[in-house]
């Protein structure tokens, strides 16, 4: 099931918007093992912690403590569409796709 590229632009750039706070219960994702759909129908607040992590992960040690909101949005959206595409690749792998580490 291809999910329609509106509807996951929509969730990508709310959930990249509203980085809420962390659930008051702990939780720990295999993100190797997360599908790209599994991620996708995730919930916003997860999905806004999951593009937070590979966005720092994937900048490494330059620019550590700097978020530019309009790169991070255009990657988010990059990382949606690959997602959409590809709803059993998993996270890492379309992360790899999309931000090259």
């Amino acid at each position: 099931m291809e999910i329609p590229m509106k509807t996951m632009l929509s969730i990508l750039f709310a959930a990249a918007l509203s980085l809420s706070s962390m659930p008051a219960h702990a939780v720990k994702w295999d993100l190797s093992t997360m599908t790209c759909r599994q991620f996708l129908e995730s919930g916003e607040d997860n999905i806004a912690v999951v593009l937070t992590w590979m966005d720092g992960w994937y900048k490494g040690d330059e620019d550590n403590a700097i978020i530019d909101t309009e790169v991070f949005i255009e990657n988010a959206k990059k990382f949606g569409a690959y997602c959409g595409k590809n709803p059993t690749v998993s996270v890492v792998t379309a992360a790899d796709e999309i931000l090259g580490k």
